[in-house]
């Protein structure tokens, strides 16, 4: 590979082709949205989480920005921003790494092994620690309550543009609502 755009677009194209939704953001290739399934044999089997990755203009010198757009209960996830404390991605990535990787190894692993002592989540790591099983417990009711299949295919905060333009019907519409009688 020549050029970082040209390894950004084989890496996406080699994500897209795997068994992941991929979905643009943009026009441009540096943003976009991979629905992420929970590993078999962890609390979080049977969630699905919309990830949202930006790739840096020095992707793949640069590593990727992930983050989860539903929420998620573990340590090393923030509950509010949904962003991801993970080592290889945040301080050790490399080029020899690939988006594959983020999806089938990374993200994974982070969820089948979470370090409490490294937390995003104090309440997530605190619980983990004291008490497995109730953690275990808490992981799978944010699961069912916010990891449906259906969750990521409703739009997500980014999604909701605030200059859509209305179609002709609902401009139509919207003048059949006069404040009053027109002046003469």
């Amino acid at each position: 590979m020549s050029s970082p755009s040209k390894r950004r677009e084989m890496d996406l194209m080699k994500l897209m082709m795997s068994d992941y939704k991929v979905e643009m953001i943009n026009d441009g290739m540096q943003e976009f949205y991979v629905h992420f399934h929970g590993p078999a044999e962890s609390p979080y089997h049977g969630g699905v989480w919309k990830i949202r990755v930006e790739l840096p203009d020095a992707y793949p010198y640069k590593s990727p920005s992930i983050g989860f757009i539903n929420k998620i209960y573990h340590p090393n996830v923030d509950e509010m921003s949904g962003s991801v404390c993970l080592d290889v991605i945040n301080q050790t990535w490399s080029p020899m790494f690939d988006l594959v990787n983020v999806f089938e190894v990374f993200l994974p692993q982070l969820l089948l092994y979470p370090n409490p002592s490294d937390p995003l989540n104090g309440e997530a790591a605190a619980l983990m620690m004291r008490d497995r099983a109730a953690y275990e417990l808490r992981v799978k009711e944010f699961c069912q309550k916010y990891a449906k299949p259906e969750d990521v295919g409703a739009a997500g905060p980014e999604e909701k543009s605030s200059d859509e333009e209305l179609s002709e019907a609902e401009y139509d519409s919207a003048d059949d609502a006069v404040a009053g009688p027109v002046d003469p």
